[in-house]
């Protein structure tokens, strides 16, 4: 419950703050009696309310997402750039941008989650090899090394191409600011379909997390059930890096969060950590336009400033349960 009110008072904030406030009031009488021909009404309907959603919904993706590549890879520092989908929606950005001449979110929503599908089955592919099977460490190593890759590919192109570059920019630096519901509508049944399937993962999680040779014991088909999570998170983060370009930390720092309040139960600690990262993204954003007013910071550099310290702070003192 107390989630669920931080959800609807972040939300409030993100309609009434910004390089003008506007009071709580207005914002209700925007929603509930709008006025075309009012501009506070403009700003709060037409400006605020799609930023919102879109943080909102992003948010909690990207919270299970990463959640759910914790309990898979039974790693504590996973998120979706272990499996290399943040690197892979990147880089397919960037061919639609210098091959195709992409220029617009709505373009880059297809390059991006094909680049996240593409990356995340070739880690699967290159894990899967040998006796074992797709293991937590062969994952984890095949994650890195295919990211790794994407990037220097993605670091050369933006140097032989500046238009490339500039229109690359923006997206890359993750953000809320200018997307709107057309950006967010061709990805929402995928953010969706994503969202339900997060959900039912709590407990092939659990049981994923005593092991492979537990599991299968316990009757699980371990290889079917770590393809079926892992395609859950290339779902996920794919669609969100489409709409709000790549946003670090919060899939890695929510889980954590969470857990220190659920304990290691995946049935829990997935279901709360969709709220949660809706409201620590949300809450990042508003905090953004306070930031550099008249300006704003845009919400992945927020959340890197924010992120970085809490999870050090995390690993540090140990304070989140072990996996």
């Amino acid at each position: 419950m107390l989630l669920l009110a931080a959800v609807v008072v972040v939300a409030v904030a993100s309609l009434a703050i910004g390089a003008a406030d506007i009071s709580w009031p207005t914002v209700l009488d925007a929603l509930f009696h709008y006025d075309a021909a009012n501009p506070e009404h403009i700003a709060v309907v037409e400006k605020r309310l799609p930023r919102t959603v879109i943080g909102l919904v992003c948010g909690a993706a990207l919270g299970l997402s990463g959640a759910v590549a914790q309990g898979v890879t039974r790693n504590p520092l996973a998120d979706p750039g272990i499996l290399g989908v943040n690197e892979g929606a990147a880089l397919s950005v960037v061919i639609g941008i210098w091959v195709f001449g992409a220029s617009s979110p709505t373009q880059y929503l297809w390059f991006a989650f094909a680049g996240a599908a593409v990356a995340a089955v070739l880690v699967w592919l290159i894990a899967g090899r040998g006796r074992d099977g797709a293991t937590p460490v062969k994952l984890a190593l095949a994650g890195s090394a295919i990211s790794a890759a994407f990037l220097s590919l993605v670091s050369g192109i933006l140097i032989a191409s500046q238009e490339s570059l500039d229109r690359m920019r923006f997206w890359q630096v993750g953000s809320v600011a200018g997307r709107g519901y057309d950006v967010l509508l061709p990805a929402l049944p995928a953010l969706l379909v994503g969202i339900v399937a997060a959900l039912c993962c709590g407990r092939l999680l659990n049981l994923l997390a005593l092991g492979d040779d537990t599991a299968a014991g316990l009757g699980l088909p371990v290889n079917r059930a770590r393809l079926f999570a892992g395609a859950v998170v290339v779902v996920l983060a794919g669609a969100t890096t489409a709409v709000c370009g790549p946003i670090a930390f919060l899939g890695l720092i929510v889980p954590h969060l969470v857990r220190m309040l659920t304990g290691p139960d995946y049935r829990w600690v997935v279901a709360y950590s969709a709220p949660a990262a809706a409201v620590v993204l949300v809450a990042a954003d508003v905090a953004g336009r306070v930031l550099a007013r008249p300006g704003e910071v845009q919400v992945g550099i927020v959340l890197a400033g924010i992120g970085a310290p809490v999870f050090i702070a995390l690993v540090r003192r140990g304070w989140s349960v072990t996996l």
